[in-house]
């Protein structure tokens, strides 16, 4: 027997028979605030506004407008939900990717006939085409500039097509064939090609595709310096998969997208050309971004024009996720900790045992380092390990070093560490006037005239858990005695 190729819908079938991780609904929901309004109550997690929860994935089967699509949210607001689609431990989700990016397995290119995102084609050119229509695309508050793409992969190439890339941008739905795409500026690969055919006034061939495993979807996030300009992230889901990404031609631009999406726009970004995000609604706000706050609309987003839709013909999904909820956590977090181990490991080897991106942080502005110290010469290192981590990634905002006797993943056990084994004065170390992510609303002049020019500016904070090696006897938590068959008093 064949067995199936790798794709969400493959992913879906088995969460299904994980008790607690999926659960669909038929009633109706109105994808305009309802939607992820509902889905804050019962799995979001991660910065959302409290009461939120860790809860399954969820499958919306109505949504009012769209006959005949779904839409998904929340398959990766679980670390551990995670783990259980990889079929690894969860808490060492950063070593596997650091080696999936070590290992790269490319992508293969398939014909149109065995790609089913091409099933149904809607060109621009038809006279009722409007992509607001065929689109489910939710809004997450009463508030967005508009509909939103928030899953979106962008996958673009460089003018020559010498290298291609894909990341993860929000994108607002602002007309029948337009949409509003925010690149950050001196960010990602695909910016670094817009900037090209820009400079050639040329626009930019682009597919956005959505609907997609988890393994691309946290495959794309990763950064340099841990893949350099060239490095196409769908390599590492490639790795993740045991499995390449199939790949097909466009019907209407030239570029590629993931043949095995539930939804493909194809499109180009206009060169020279930039529009205000929330030209339609005048809220002066975008959408929930990962910091738990509502990020600021854009006067001057980049204009996509769309040459056509592509999609399943058998209800096909709508993926979605909420801003600050515990799948961006996912998303950005796990490579995040995949670069760093992989930076560390070079640099220290050995002396960093495992690093986790909390959902305090979103994912990108705070890392917890769990750190080995053999002996009285690696006094120190663990500073070290803390200003590697903060040199390579510059959204990363503070850092808090640990020893191993902490469970990085318990944030009461990582703050126990703050208030027993450490000293103010002497352990916190601050880095002034650096650059963070221009998403943190902290980061404004006025907030901090002296070391804060900038927007997007941020002093970064090293919070030194560890104790002194010489004082390690000192710091010797109350020893239990160990009980192998435990479980048994409580079945």
């Amino acid at each position: 027997m064949t067995q199936e190729p790798y794709d969400l819908r493959k992913v879906l079938t088995e969460l299904k028979d994980l008790p607690g991780q999926y659960h669909e609904t038929n009633l109706e929901i109105d994808p305009e605030a309802e939607l992820s309004g509902v889905y804050r109550y019962i799995g979001a997690g991660g910065t959302v506004k409290r009461p939120t929860q860790e809860g399954p994935t969820m499958m919306f089967n109505t949504i009012k407008g769209f006959p005949d699509k779904r839409v998904l949210i929340g398959i990766m607001a679980s670390r551990k939900r995670v783990g259980q689609m990889f079929h690894h431990d969860y808490q060492t989700l950063g070593r596997l990717l650091k080696d999936s990016v070590e290992n790269p397995v490319k992508p293969i290119k398939v014909t149109k006939t065995e790609a089913p995102v091409q099933e149904v084609i809607h060109l621009a050119s038809d006279s009722d085409f409007d992509i607001r229509k065929i689109i489910p695309a939710p809004t997450n508050t009463e508030y967005d500039a508009g509909p939103y793409i928030t899953m979106g992969v962008v996958f673009g190439s460089d003018p020559e097509k010498t290298m291609s890339d894909v990341t993860i941008h929000r994108m607002v739905l602002e007309d029948k064939d337009t949409i509003g795409m925010y690149i950050m500026p001196g960010g990602r690969h695909i910016g670094h090609f817009q900037e090209q055919f820009e400079r050639l006034n040329k626009p930019m061939p682009i597919t956005i595709n959505i609907g997609l495993d988890p393994a691309i979807t946290i495959g794309a996030t990763f950064e340099p310096p841990t893949t350099p300009l060239g490095y196409n992230e769908l390599w590492v889901a490639g790795a993740l998969r045991n499995e390449p990404v199939q790949l097909v031609d466009g019907v209407a631009v030239d570029e590629v997208g993931i043949a095995r999406a539930e939804f493909v726009i194809e499109a180009e970004i206009m060169p020279n050309q930039r529009m205000q995000e929330d030209i339609n609604t005048h809220t002066g706000k975008a959408m929930p971004e990962f910091p738990g706050y509502n990020g600021d609309a854009n006067p001057a987003v980049n204009v996509v024009k769309v040459k056509a839709v592509t999609h399943r013909k058998d209800n096909p999904i709508m993926q979605t996720t909420i801003g600050p909820s515990e799948e961006h956590v996912s998303m950005a977090g796990i490579p995040t900790e995949a670069s760093i181990l992989e930076l560390v490991d070079k640099a220290i080897p050995g002396k960093v045992v495992n690093v986790y991106n909390p959902p305090a942080g979103g994912g990108k502005l705070m890392s917890i380092l769990q750190i080995h110290k053999d002996n009285p010469a690696d006094e120190g290192i663990q500073r070290q390990a803390a200003i590697l981590a903060l040199s390579a990634f510059k959204e990363l905002k503070t850092v808090i070093l640990v020893d191993e006797d902490v469970d990085i993943f318990d944030m009461n056990d990582v703050v126990w560490t703050l208030n027993t084994r450490f000293q103010g004065d002497q352990d916190i170390l601050v880095l002034p006037g650096m650059r963070n992510h221009p998403l943190d609303p902290s980061e404004l002049p006025e907030y901090d005239p002296k070391s804060i020019r900038v927007r997007g500016m941020s002093s970064k904070t090293i919070l030194d858990g560890t104790v002194p090696f010489d004082m390690k006897d000192h710091f010797i938590r109350a020893q239990f005695k160990e009980i192998a068959d435990w479980k048994k008093y409580i079945e």
